[in-house]
């Protein structure tokens, strides 16, 4: 408890202020690290051109060229760079900005809150049934189209759920926030997640998309086996529960045992138009799935797909023109955030770039960590991707901060890039289980009176457990 209130006092850095220090560390790292460049050439994967590097082509250059130009990068190459990264990450920026108006229409209709209410009312009835069940459902949303902030409002009902059936309210917090995590670190086709890091990557087609089904699969059912161990366990000895002293008073506040007993609020009806709305979006994702993987979409034809979802379901949802419009501009405000970000992570790029040291870097990574077995370079890619993500929890944002230089480093090592991309997924979505900075983690702990540090005791150990799980389906991955 000391550490981590030593952290909090301390206090983490601002995604945007950690970003401009690192444009910052790469400018000066232009006068310090040689300048060079690889040959490139272009081959066609999966029936779409991507310039790659040649190995063996690599050599320096002077940081003034023939014509004048100087590769050390200054205070003036420092201001403009957020400006040029943002121009050139236009088309992904553009891309979420059109998926997060999309989402914003359909989250507002509150189908499928009050889907998963409902469900939640249809399966308490039936006891352990429960978690299995809800977790393989936030899973696959988490998997899909990234469900998370969606869960904040379900916390007080599943911890309601969870005490009523004789649980901790832990159990509720592994079922939701787990579950979602899992679906985060087995995305598969999670169009904040994978298919923007695909896009950063220049990978068309989702070529890895049959092993991350698998890979989704498995990641869950260990989630749902840890949370129903831990389930069981409590159930058997209540005190064995690490908040059993403060969900005593919980339950007395939520079930009335003791003292002024608070009423959930109760949930609107699940009518036959939310049911129509969650089917359209269920028929959206898999009409993207065949399109990525049958005719090659990218993000125009996918956002495409998804504004005329979230069109749609307006329409359904009987909005006027105003509130689908109010809509969107609310769900574009909503990731803003991760937009700025993804301009900011490519302002590195742009630096490292107009500085020619991308070319020393991967030639000196490659060097440093292609002779090693591929188990063991996985590893120490997923480590570092966690580590990244302590820093930067958006997935898109690691994604723009790290494909850029791991992408080519892949081609170097002989090595699907997508193998990249489920590295940034993995990573992200594992050290998002434990992330003191994750606002869906800290906002299920804050409900149910739950400190960080009594977290960490569980989250840790399921974060070690689907690390282990994760290295080895990222060396599987190479051999593809």
């Amino acid at each position: 408890m000391k550490v981590v209130d030593r952290i909090k006092k301390i206090g983490f850095p601002h995604s945007y202020a950690l970003l401009f220090f690192l444009i910052i560390v790469c400018a000066v790292l232009t006068w310090i690290i040689p300048s060079g460049s690889y040959k490139t050439k272009t081959v066609t994967v999966d029936g779409s051109e991507r310039t790659v590097v040649i190995p063996g082509t690599y050599r320096q250059i002077s940081k003034i060229a023939a014509d004048g130009t100087d590769y050390r990068q200054g205070i003036a190459a420092v201001l403009e760079a957020p400006g040029n990264g943002i121009i050139a990450a236009v088309e992904v920026i553009a891309f979420v900005l059109i998926l997060g108006g999309a989402f914003g229409i359909i989250l507002k209709t509150g189908a499928i809150d009050r889907g998963l209410r409902a469900l939640a009312d249809f399966l308490g009835s039936k006891g352990i049934l429960v978690i299995p069940l809800m977790m393989i459902l936030v899973s696959l949303g988490g998997s899909t189209y990234g469900m998370s902030e969606e869960l904040i409002p379900l916390f007080i009902i599943f911890i309601t759920f969870m005490l009523s059936m004789g649980f901790d309210s832990i159990t509720a917090i592994l079922t939701l926030f787990l579950a979602s995590q899992a679906g985060y670190i087995g995305s598969t086709i999670n169009p904040f997640n994978v298919l923007i890091a695909q896009g950063i990557g220049d990978i068309h087609g989702n070529p890895l998309l049959g092993l991350r089904v698998v890979f989704w699969v498995a990641i869950t059912a260990i989630s749902i086996a840890f949370t129903m161990r831990y389930a069981f366990k409590v159930r058997k000895d209540p005190e064995s529960s690490i908040v059993y002293a403060t969900d005593l008073k919980l339950r007395a506040k939520l079930l009335g045992e003791a003292g002024e007993s608070i009423q959930v609020e109760k949930a609107e009806r699940f009518s036959g138009k939310d049911k129509a709305i969650i089917a359209l979006f269920i028929g959206g994702l898999a009409v993207m799935v065949y399109g990525i993987v049958g005719q090659g979409w990218y993000m125009s034809e996918i956002g495409a797909l998804f504004l005329a979802l979230g069109l749609i379901t307006g329409i359904i949802a009987r909005f006027s023109i105003r509130e689908i419009c109010d809509a969107f501009v609310s769900g574009c405000a909503d990731f803003v955030y991760a937009a700025v970000i993804i301009g900011l992570a490519n302002s590195i790029l742009v630096i490292l770039q107009n500085g020619m040291i991308i070319g020393t870097i991967l030639h000196g990574l490659s060097g440093l960590l292609g002779g090693l077995p591929k188990a063991l370079f996985t590893t120490i890619l997923l480590a570092v991707q966690s580590l990244i993500t302590l820093f930067v929890p958006s997935s898109s944002g690691s994604a723009a901060l790290t494909m850029p230089v791991m992408g080519p480093l892949a081609d170097l090592v002989n090595m699907n890039r997508d193998v990249i991309v489920l590295s940034n997924q993995f990573g992200n979505g594992l050290m998002n289980i434990i992330n003191p900075t994750g606002g869906v983690l800290l906002a299920g702990l804050s409900v149910a009176g739950i400190s960080f540090g009594k977290w960490l005791k569980i989250g840790l150990k399921i974060f070690a457990i689907l690390f282990v799980a994760c290295a080895v389906f990222l060396w599987i991955a190479t051999l593809v």
